[in-house]
């Protein structure tokens, strides 16, 4: 694999580059701590090892989640009611979807993602499951406010935000997205969010860092499209996967650490690192109960069910907009 990505790095391929995408990775190469945001992960490239992360043996949070779905749809449906439109938030493959739908009898789904070739495979696949259900695929970065579709009008809506993304922020980015989503649903909504809990170190650092090396391939990742996309000559065989938990902020960090000392052009801008220095790509925050109910009432959510695993590795919170 390591030798494929120096191969796409080192010619890469000319296309108009994301300004966003640009601002952003420019910004973060000249800070002093290099970051790129977590949301530049999913090329159609990352989206795919994104889901093969899911399943890995390490990775806890989505079979866990997926079994507390199982276990809640009854409930969840009873609380929800039928014929909301349902809108999931960062939908990738759409994995956990199909459990969700079956349990509510939803009159119309909208998966967003910011991966547009990916969220339209994924669509078309659970179109074929669901074949009188209305799908609108969006192809929008959920973190600024949305346009639904028209055929939504006037449905009571349900949002759907799985996996812990709302995990990728900062309390206050994290605060004000909850406060994005409930704008874009709009009065009278509800929100089914799955977050992650605290736990050891034991269990939490494997689920980043696989023995398989999936993870790693999925970090680099976001240099590869970086020398793709913004015409960039990292060399990306000079990094490596790095992970840490974060005690003080309750959050697993993903970093590249740089193995020897660097020099590199990105959109014709020169840049530097030092061995040993590292780009940060991701932090994935963890909360306690009383943590996550917080969280969502900040934003204007009231918590109004709420369900775990045996081991309390992972929850799903029902929310609804507060009057």
């Amino acid at each position: 694999m390591l030798r494929e990505i120096d191969r796409v790095a080192a010619n890469p391929a000319a296309s108009a580059a994301d300004p966003a995408f640009l601002a952003d990775v420019l910004a973060g190469f000249a800070s002093a701590q290099k970051a790129v945001p977590a949301r530049w992960f999913y090329d159609h490239r990352g989206s795919e090892l994104f889901e093969a992360i899911t399943a890995l043996p390490e990775y806890y949070p989505t079979r866990t989640e997926r079994r507390i779905l199982a276990a809640a749809a009854g409930e969840i449906a009873a609380r929800v009611g039928p014929r909301r439109a349902v809108v999931e938030f960062g939908s990738g493959s759409s994995a956990k979807t199909p459990l969700l739908l079956s349990a509510v009898a939803p009159s119309a789904y909208v998966p967003v993602d910011i991966s547009g070739a990916f969220l339209r495979e994924s669509a078309a696949a659970l179109a074929r499951s669901f074949p009188h259900l209305p799908i609108h695929p969006l192809e929008a970065d959920f973190l600024k406010p949305l346009a639904l579709p028209a055929a939504l009008a006037g449905a009571p809506r349900l949002g759907f935000f799985p996996g812990s993304t709302i995990g990728n922020m900062e309390a206050d980015a994290a605060v004000d997205l909850l406060r994005t989503l409930a704008a874009t649903l709009g009065a009278g909504a509800q929100l089914v969010i799955g977050i992650d809990r605290i736990k050891g170190e034991d269990v939490l650092l494997p689920a980043y860092d696989d023995a398989q090396g999936v993870t790693a391939q999925f970090n680099l990742n976001v240099l590869v499209r970086i020398n793709r996309e913004l015409g960039a000559n990292i060399p990306v065989r000079a990094f490596r996967h790095r992970v840490r938990w974060n005690d003080a902020a309750a959050r697993i960090e993903m970093h590249l650490e740089a193995q020897r000392d660097l020099a590199f052009t990105i959109a014709g801008r020169p840049f530097s690192i030092r061995a040993g220095e590292t780009i940060h790509t991701e932090n994935s925050h963890k909360y306690g109960p009383r943590d996550a109910s917080l969280l969502l009432r900040a934003a204007g959510w009231t918590p109004v069910a709420g369900w775990t695993d045996p081991e309390e590795l992972f929850a799903v919170l029902l929310a609804e907009v507060a009057p």
